[in-house]
């Protein structure tokens, strides 16, 4: 098995990252790709994996899904009692990245986080299916239950309580990465990856390239 493992390679040939047609902007580039992800009909191209550092300085990963971007930063929504929103409210540095495998992409962006706006949150709480509102209180999350059942009754608890309008749960709400790093990540043949990051010095973009 293991060697089979090791026989597993591919050759990156679909595009290539070139300083003369990127963006000086990394919002600018990101939307760019972004856009094309959506183009291509990807399966859930918005989907990023955030990774954070407990306490312990030992660090863990998830997967959400990006809800918004512009200037300021990225946008998820989250319990704010879970694993990562606890994690955060010690150590409010996080990584995401995303990686888009037909297009042979991957997104790495570094920086600090905070809580967006309650108005941020509500707006879009209100947005969400009425299921995932109530799911929002149903799930205790991050914490240990004795079985699935828990989540449907405290699901059924909180629908006969709130009906079709239930308020945002004080828990909840949204987490805005300020980037301060970018790095955009291009597959290519023999290994030779096109690598560009975007670090943030004085309040501009300085774009460079990295060897893969």
């Amino acid at each position: 098995m293991n060697d089979k493992i090791a026989d597993l390679r591919k050759s990156y040939e679909r595009a290539e990252l070139d300083e003369s047609a990127a963006h000086h902007d990394p919002v600018a580039q990101f939307r760019q790709w972004f856009d094309e992800a959506l183009a291509a009909q990807l399966p859930e191209p918005n989907a990023m994996t955030v990774a954070t550092v407990g306490p312990d300085g030992r660090p863990s990963t998830r997967v959400v899904l990006i809800k918004g971007f512009d200037e300021r930063g990225i946008v998820w929504y989250t319990n704010y009692h879970s694993r990562k929103g606890r994690e955060l409210a010690a150590n409010p540095y996080a990584a995401l990245q995303f990686h888009w495998v037909e297009l042979e992409r991957v997104v790495r962006i570094e920086g600090r986080v905070e809580k967006v706006s309650e108005a941020e949150s509500d707006a879009y709480y209100r947005s969400r299916p009425l299921d995932s509102r109530l799911g929002a209180w149903a799930s205790p999350q991050s914490e240990v239950i004795p079985s699935r059942a828990v989540l449907v009754a405290n699901a059924a608890k909180y629908g006969a309580k709130f009906g079709l309008n239930p308020p945002r749960p004080p828990h909840w709400g949204g987490f805005r990465l300020v980037p301060d790093c970018w790095e955009f990540w291009q597959g290519r043949k023999s290994r030779l990856h096109d690598r560009l990051r975007y670090r943030l010095q004085d309040g501009r973009w300085i774009r460079e390239r990295l060897a893969p």
